[in-house]
């Protein structure tokens, strides 16, 4: 078999957790998986990957082979991209990472203009909440909500991250009059677990800003999750945008506070110094400034 798509093969199954996992993903059966790792081992000498019917897990050189099996293969992917610089044609696999609400209700409706304009690009995205490390997880940019460290990452400013403050017809008719931040206080509100939305709400109010402690029942790691509970009449959301913008319009939801808007976060397209900027990626750069800058800010409003 050909070395290098073994090594593929193997890092694909490691990322993914599971034989089937991984052929589902290289569109090849789990059996043609695990005959391109057995290969690998008998290669090396040495067993890789420990499996039982419930699981699998890394052997020890199994975790040193990963390791500079993904060093290989994105030295691997940078050489074809400077070939393919030659040609200025953008083409091969584009590994993206966006939160789950943007990815899910902004980014993932535009990508197919994106892929229509350069088919022979094709897109990994992954959709996470939790900070990833570019390098170490082999993405070639993301989407970064919020203040960025200094990372020493390459970051292009989108048009800014804006949230919506919103609840159910029927919680609001049984609950009380809500017409100031401080008033949200007394009422349920639906927790986000990431970031500082857990339990401090932030608005801007005539005479400044304004930042109220609140609580709920329900605190979940989803924005979509959060969406279910605000429809049903759990409580009060603050959400981004693009994930109440539609429940909003119909009427599902109602945006409370209009006066009191919450102060928008920074939005940036991040990636690598050291990443070749290929055709590619330089294709999606100006992809995403074009659709999700500073001048297509209503791209991210309702």
């Amino acid at each position: 078999m050909d070395r290098l798509l073994s090594m593929s093969v193997f890092a694909k199954a490691v990322e993914s957790g599971s034989f089937s996992a991984a052929g589902e993903a290289l569109r090849m059966s789990s059996q043609l998986v695990g005959k391109h790792v057995q290969t690998l081992e008998q290669h090396l000498g040495v067993r890789l990957i420990n499996r039982t019917t419930r699981r699998q897990h890394l052997t020890e050189a199994g975790f040193a082979f990963y390791e500079r099996v993904k060093i290989i293969l994105a030295e691997v992917e940078a050489a074809e991209g400077m070939a393919a610089m030659s040609g200025g044609t953008p083409r091969g696999r584009l590994r993206i990472n966006a939160p789950v609400s943007f990815g899910v209700h902004a980014l993932s409706k535009r990508l197919p203009e994106y892929l229509a304009a350069y088919p022979e690009v094709s897109v990994d995205m992954s959709l996470a909440n939790r900070f990833v490390d570019l390098i170490d997880e082999g993405f070639d940019v993301a989407f970064r909500v919020g203040e960025l460290s200094d990372s020493g990452l390459i970051a292009r400013r989108l048009a800014p991250y804006r949230l919506r403050l919103c609840a159910a017809p029927a919680y609001i008719a049984s609950h009380p009059p809500i017409s100031h931040p401080v008033d949200l206080e007394l009422h349920e509100c639906l927790g986000f677990s990431y970031t500082e939305l857990r339990t401090r709400w932030s608005f801007e109010g005539p005479e400044g800003p304004i930042t109220v402690a609140v609580s709920g029942k329900l605190m979940v790691d989803s924005g979509e999750a959060l969406l279910m509970a605000a429809r049903a009449g759990m409580g009060i959301l603050l959400q981004p945008c693009e994930l109440v913008r539609e429940d909003i319009a119909s009427g599902g939801l109602v945006e409370l506070l209009p006066d009191f808007p919450v102060p928008t976060r920074p939005f940036h397209l991040v990636y690598a110094p050291d990443r070749r900027m290929t055709p590619k990626l330089r294709s999606f750069v100006d992809f995403a400034l074009a659709t999700f800058g500073t001048d297509a800010q209503p791209d991210l409003e309702a």
